[in-house]
């Protein structure tokens, strides 16, 4: 399975340009969409999933033209948007059995046999009998991959999913789409870091609505090696510290004093020590030469 996009170029009328000449290439597998927020990954999302049409450009999935046959498109894509509605007062299993029937499966006995499996391999078939609109947000979004996943899509599209959830929900929810990942692909968009580094094993950094760097996020995280130095610095001297070199990140120490990362070509000062350098680093730095 291949998602392969050329040119695709998007301007809104309040002339944001959106999406900005994106050329990509996509296998099966998770495939990590890292950027802010506003740098254009939902509007690429839509794009991809038919929702909305781009000024220019082209994109396939095996072999459908996805803007010349979206329909076909839609036949095999699962889509997860940041937010959706749910039907108050309607239960997992019956909304899910709607839905079923939506996407075509006329027998109820083979809707009850794919509404069971999906909430199994979802982790929700204990509240099944639940109403949707009661569900906590990690349950939600667990749903929403459940509604998904009754098509056996072959092409997964995520927007933003574990924005908001808690440690344990964020866990959970990521085991699950590694799960649906292995034999898909999916296109996965966040600005967690972390979430990258643990599912993806393919990434593009996105920023102004233009890719800065495809890798996979070992290789970002490698490229780095002997160029991120850290050093601790009092709080108040981290405005001049970040005016005077490359800073990449920092936190603040239990003492109050500041842990900057530094990219730089060799040791900025003798005061600094070379750091192993995190996928984060790799963020950072494709975020920080981009904005020059």
């Amino acid at each position: 399975m291949s998602l392969n996009i050329s040119g695709l170029a998007k301007t809104y009328p309040n002339g944001v340009r959106a999406i900005d000449d994106i050329n990509l290439g996509i296998g099966t597998g998770m495939f990590g969409l890292l950027g802010p927020n506003g740098a254009g990954k939902s509007t690429l999302m839509r794009t991809i999933a038919t929702l909305q049409s781009p000024d220019a450009g082209s994109i396939s999935f095996d072999d459908i033209d996805v803007l010349k046959e979206p329909m076909r498109l839609r036949r095999v894509l699962g889509y997860l948007p940041q937010e959706f509605g749910v039907h108050p007062g309607v239960s997992a299993e019956s909304l899910l059995d709607y839905f079923a029937a939506l996407k075509g499966v006329a027998s109820r006995a083979e809707r009850r046999r794919l509404v069971g499996y999906v909430l199994e391999a979802t982790n929700l078939y204990e509240v099944r009998k639940k109403h949707v609109d009661t569900f906590s947000g990690g349950m939600r979004q667990r749903f929403g991959i459940a509604q998904l996943l009754l098509g056996n899509p072959r092409l997964i599209i995520v927007d933003e999913p574990t924005a908001g959830l808690d440690p344990a929900e964020r866990r959970r929810f990521l085991n699950i789409l590694r799960e649906v990942g292995t034999h898909n692909t999916v296109v996965f968009s966040t600005h967690i870091v972390d979430d990258v580094k643990e599912l993806c094993h393919e990434m593009a950094i996105l920023n102004g609505g233009r890719i800065l760097q495809k890798a996979a996020p070992a290789a970002a995280t490698a490229a780095l090696k002997g160029l991120v130095w850290t050093r601790a610095v009092p709080r108040e001297a981290l405005e001049r510290m970040e005016a005077r070199y490359g800073v990449l990140s920092s936190s603040y120490n239990p003492d109050h004093s500041v842990n900057i990362r530094v990219y730089a070509p060799e040791r900025p000062s003798p005061e600094f020590t070379a750091a192993e350098p995190q996928l984060e680093d790799a963020y950072f730095a494709a975020l920080k030469k981009e904005g020059g």
